[in-house]
């Protein structure tokens, strides 16, 4: 039996790509240029606008394990309720369901199931060419995150700045980000974390920094920030937890082996960044007048 995760239309679209025939996979490519919200569209608009007839999209919605298109279109709409889901309304559908495992039980179950299919779909020559593309000490790399994903923006910051220089965190007050996109060009990069009841000013971020030549590197949830259709690379972590608020765990062990493959790729000069800072640090430390 598949699980809740397992059931998400993007998934499904996914894993059945390469079994999809030419016109299906029009479809299939539509719906995911701006899932979940192009479930909302009518089989007519999605024939349209990929270029194929309405059976077509049936045929397809039958591929990936539905009955038909309606049955598909439902699920998608199930993902963009969920893609909006506060903790309030996401405690209360957990109400409703009767588990008796142990929450830790129910919790590991639920992160193991994320981490599968996390890195599942990770394609792993973009996750190559952003590990490229950061260990460049020439790109000034910028970081912001949400309200709750700011950590694993501070996180990755703080060591991104012990492997390489010109290494620049935004903050959390969008009324000083202006000083910092001025600066933006061709040479930047912006590392943008942005989950579900995802965060506007994110949004209008990616596409100022888009404006002045930036790349735009986004790590966002199993259903996609409206940044997605901003970034250069897109990094989708399953997020859904028995818990009102989501899981960072996958989007940590993203964050952990992109940190591990830059280091890797900026050994050479980076060894005497970090020979050089634990001097520093030995310096500066705040007992050694006591030793």
């Amino acid at each position: 039996m598949m699980s809740d995760i397992e059931k998400n239309v993007e998934s499904r679209i996914l894993q059945s790509m390469e079994d999809l025939t030419q016109s299906e996979r029009a479809v299939a490519s539509l719906l995911l240029d701006d899932y979940p919200v192009s479930g909302l569209l009518t089989i007519t608009k999605i024939a349209d606008k990929a270029g194929v007839s309405t059976p077509s999209v049936v045929r397809m919605a039958k591929k990936i394990g539905y009955s038909g298109f309606s049955d598909m279109q439902q699920a998608m709409q199930a993902d963009v309720s969920a893609s909006i889901q506060d903790p309030i309304k996401k405690r209360n559908a957990l109400a409703t369901k009767k588990n008796k495992a142990h929450i830790t039980t129910r919790f590991s179950e639920a992160i193991n199931d994320n981490l599968r299919h996390t890195l599942n779909r990770l394609d792993y020559d973009a996750f190559d060419a952003v590990a490229h593309l950061l260990a460049n000490s020439d790109k000034t790399v910028y970081l912001a995150g949400g309200r709750i994903t700011r950590s694993v923006a501070d996180y990755l910051f703080n060591h991104l700045q012990i492997i390489r220089p010109n290494i620049i965190d935004m903050g959390t007050s969008a009324n000083i980000w202006p000083q910092f996109i001025v600066d933006m060009n061709e040479n930047a990069v912006l590392l943008v974390f942005d989950i579900r009841r995802y965060e506007s000013h994110l949004t209008k971020l990616a596409k100022l920094s888009q404006d002045k030549g930036a790349s735009v590197v986004l790590f966002t949830d199993q259903w996609g920030s409206p940044i997605s259709q901003l970034s250069d690379y897109k990094f989708q972590s399953h997020v859904d937890v028995p818990s009102p608020w989501d899981s960072s765990i996958a989007i940590m062990i993203l964050v952990e082996s992109m940190i591990s493959a830059v280091q890797d790729l900026c050994w050479k000069d980076g060894k005497t960044r970090i020979e050089e800072l634990e001097k520093l640090f030995g310096k500066t430390h705040p007992f050694d007048s006591f030793d």
